[in-house]
């Protein structure tokens, strides 16, 4: 699964938020500044071209459908993110953000008593 661009991935929020749509209807859901209409067009062909959605003629124009759910990319996105930037480690992701303070203890507290959970008996 080839990594997406900035520009391709807020596309990409939009049309999964949608569950496909035209350039139009993307256009109109993303956050202003929005680019012209002919550069997302643009970057939705790319998003076909790297087998994101696939795009159906009707009419006129295309209506584009994507081809990968929100929570595979997620999944791919997170794992390389982890590998990038973290060593592989999950751990040292976590304990960034207690370093700088993003997460609680309290927050993490709830996370441990998720892993807990879903432990098999």
């Amino acid at each position: 699964m080839e990594r997406l661009t900035q520009p391709e991935e807020e596309a990409m929020q939009v049309l999964w938020q949608l569950d496909g749509g035209f350039v139009k209807d993307v256009l109109e859901r993303l956050p202003v500044p929005t680019p012209p209409y002919t550069t997302l067009a643009s970057t939705i062909r790319n998003l076909e071209r790297k087998g994101y959605v696939q795009g159906a003629k009707l009419g006129n124009s295309y209506r584009y459908t994507p081809l990968v759910r929100a929570e595979e990319y997620r999944r791919k996105f997170m794992s390389s993110f982890v590998s990038d930037y973290f060593r592989n480690s999950y751990k040292e992701l976590v304990s960034f953000f207690a370093k700088e303070q993003k997460i609680s203890a309290d927050e993490l507290q709830e996370i441990i008593r998720m892993i807990e959970q879903k432990k098999p008996e």
